[in-house]
């Protein structure tokens, strides 16, 4: 399970070198997160990319709250710098964008760790709803080496 990344100034925006936008494209099941305010209580979590022909990415984030109710949000993603194709800018409201940047991607695009701003924000995602024990072992060490802690992941 080999990732490639490049050296930045901070750990948490250190990003997958290789990276297909088009290949990243499609649904990704959360597979575990940090905890946030914006999908607190929201079980089921899943988000669908898709690529628009000006190059930004469409996002669908849709979860099901405590009252069995699904909850969907939409977003748009920018890459920002294209020198750096797996960081991008995300905005589900107009006048806010945060970071987005893929910091673990699986060679065959199954699963990707992804950091928000500052490594306040952490994302497992998958494109199946369950992860292997040795995968999510191979992710738990990766985490550890950039400074995450596993241990406060919700899963």
């Amino acid at each position: 399970m080999n990732t490639t990344d490049i050296t930045p100034k901070t750990s948490h925006k250190r990003t997958v070198e290789d990276f297909d936008i088009k290949k990243y494209m499609g649904e990704w099941y959360e597979i575990a997160r940090y905890d946030n305010v914006f999908e607190r209580g929201l079980t089921n979590v899943r988000a669908r990319y898709s690529l628009l022909p000006d190059g930004t990415v469409k996002i669908e984030n849709t979860g099901t709250n405590i009252h069995g109710k699904t909850r969907t949000i939409f977003g748009t993603a920018f890459q920002p710098r294209p020198g750096i194709p797996a960081h991008f800018k995300v905005s589900f409201f107009w006048w806010f964008a945060s970071d987005y940047n893929v910091i673990m991607l699986a060679p065959d695009y199954s699963y990707s760790v992804v950091s928000g701003k500052n490594g306040k924000y952490l994302w497992i995602l998958a494109r199946e709803k369950f992860l292997s024990g040795e995968t999510m072992d191979h992710i738990n060490t990766f985490l550890r080496t950039r400074g995450f802690n596993p241990g406060k992941l919700i899963f």
